[in-house]
């Protein structure tokens, strides 16, 4: 219920700033994303929110955000992981980067879906130079994804089911763990993914 409260207290400049912030800004990486987004539906279903006004405001802030983190990345991203330091830790660019090389332009889409990697995804981009008008299509096709997708979910199950607030730490839980299915349905259908995986797993069976 404390996310709940968060979300009434701080309204659409708050949610704005919490989704900008993790979704472009480095320091954001360890805020509550998806939560954030399924329980500002639900609150939307009991009339706190106007739900088209909320749907506009998380995706403008998802989509800026991305676009700022680019920026950064562009400019500035890899001089600051050289050093080591809890916010700037090599091994955060690392595993976007990994992620990035394995799946291409569709990681922008992907990343939205996993935290961390997708504060890290865009500044990966900047970094690797992408070409902006691809990388705003394929941020603009994420966050409508992230942000209308996960609100939805929130604002219908806030409908559907009566004192819905007395079942948030559950649902969250399952919007979290749902999550990772599309990024992990899309490894999946990689041949070579997929084997490497099984390959490992089978290698860490044997060892046990």
């Amino acid at each position: 219920m404390e996310l709940t409260h968060l979300i009434e207290t701080v309204g659409y400049l708050g949610l704005f700033g919490i989704v900008f912030a993790e979704s472009g800004l480095l320091v954001g990486f360890f805020l509550p994303g998806d939560s954030l987004l399924f329980t500002a539906g639900i609150l939307a279903a009991q009339g706190f929110f106007n739900f088209p006004v909320l749907l506009l405001v998380l995706f403008l802030a998802a989509t800026t955000g991305d676009s700022v983190g680019y920026s950064f990345g562009h400019r500035v991203g890899r001089r600051l992981f050289t050093k080591k330091s809890f916010l700037f830790h090599h091994e955060n660019l690392e595993k976007a980067e990994k992620f990035y090389e394995s799946h291409g332009k569709i990681t922008i889409v992907l990343a939205r879906f996993i935290p961390i990697i997708r504060t890290f995804a865009p500044v990966v981009a900047g970094i690797g130079k992408m070409d902006y008008r691809t990388f705003l299509a394929y941020n603009l096709i994420g966050g409508a994804l992230w942000t209308i997708g996960v609100t939805s979910l929130g604002y219908y199950l806030g409908n559907l089911i009566p004192d819905v607030e007395r079942y948030i730490i559950p649902f969250i839980v399952l919007v979290v763990i749902g999550s990772f299915v599309p990024p992990i349905y899309h490894i999946f259908q990689d041949k070579t993914q997929r084997e490497a995986i099984f390959a490992w797993v089978k290698k860490k069976f044997k060892r046990a």
